[in-house]
């Protein structure tokens, strides 16, 4: 047990090899790169049309085509309709 303490307290130091230097630049990079790929991750956002979005789309198309229909008929309705009255 009395080597227990020894074992945590040297596994808590950074090793001896790497500098402080190297570790932030290395934490730099790390950060530069994470910046790099958010950046091109909301790029790609803001051209891509998401498969909800497309939906949406389709659906205003379709309620357009839907009202355009119905006014047609209506017009031809009311011309069928005032030839059967006269």
């Amino acid at each position: 047990m009395a080597c227990w303490p020894r074992v945590i307290s040297a596994t808590r130091h950074s090793h001896p090899r790497t500098s402080r230097p190297m570790q932030s630049h290395a934490m730099g990079l790390l950060a530069l790169a994470l910046f790099g790929f958010c950046h091109a991750v909301q790029g790609r956002e803001a051209v891509a049309v998401t498969p909800v979005q497309k939906v949406i789309q389709l659906m205003d198309g379709m309620l357009a085509k839907g009202k355009e229909e119905k006014h047609t008929e209506q017009v031809q309705f009311a011309v069928y309709k005032q030839f059967c009255d006269d």
